[in-house]
């Protein structure tokens, strides 16, 4: 009976990124498949600009995802702030779990938290702001209301834009604020946590009045470094693929 947990988030898939696109392919006809769950925590697409798009490499992951759920493995994607527009339709050609923006699991019976990872980058004010806006109905709908060609070329956009601002922002901005993380962990009654977004994998002990705490952060894929967090009966292990 399958048992391991793997978590992974931030691959930011996308047409020109070939190899990252082939690695994802291949955790999924191998590693997946040794699971009991599998959890994406955010940013599986490096832009997703509507469940229709079925343009080059999408089709082809839908496919792949389909057949790993149908195959027993538990998928739950949490929204990132690139792939917030993921919707039912998404869930239901590849049968895998939306969750919300929290969630709180147990592993090896200890409660813990999951989430992306950009509501806890507090001190990213604009950040904040521009995540109110484009998480409302009306911001959501007035996109998805635009033919696919347009939407496409606003996801290019955006892109653009989104890594010129990155460039002019310091990286403790884009970080995440530790007493916002201590608040959110007290709010969900839990010790761990474990997210993504960051693109800084690392475990961080700490306390919380006066109890151990711990935060996983997911690493990033790039197209010569992938790594998934397994967890088991035993704990846990961080793996590198190939």
């Amino acid at each position: 009976m399958k048992q391991d947990i793997i978590f992974i988030s931030d691959l930011h898939i996308s047409l020109e990124k070939t190899e990252i696109t082939r690695r994802f392919l291949s955790f999924l006809e191998n590693q997946a498949t040794t699971a009991s769950a599998v959890y994406i925590l955010g940013d599986l697409f490096d832009a997703w600009i509507g469940d229709d798009d079925n343009t080059p490499p999408n089709k082809k992951i839908k496919k792949q995802l389909k057949q790993l759920t149908d195959a027993g493995t538990r998928v739950y994607l949490q929204q990132g702030n690139r792939d917030f527009l993921l919707g039912q339709r998404f869930c239901s050609e590849t049968g895998i779990v939306l969750l919300g923006d929290y969630e709180v699991i147990e592993l090896n019976g200890i409660k813990t938290l999951l989430t992306h990872g950009d509501l806890l980058c507090t001190d990213d004010i604009p950040y904040q702001a521009f995540r109110i806006k484009s998480h409302s109905g009306e911001w959501k709908n007035n996109v998805l209301s635009k033919p696919l060609f347009i939407r496409l070329l606003a996801a290019r956009w955006y892109r653009f834009r989104s890594h010129l601002h990155k460039k002019k922002k310091s990286q403790d901005i884009m970080d995440v604020n530790q007493q916002t993380v201590i608040e959110v962990m007290k709010q969900n009654n839990c010790f761990r946590l474990i997210h993504g977004h960051t693109h800084r994998p690392a475990i961080h002990d700490f306390d919380i009045e006066q109890s151990p705490a711990q935060r996983f952060v997911l690493a990033d894929w790039k197209k010569d470094s992938t790594q998934i967090l397994r967890w088991n009966k035993d704990g846990y292990v961080i793996e590198n693929l190939c």
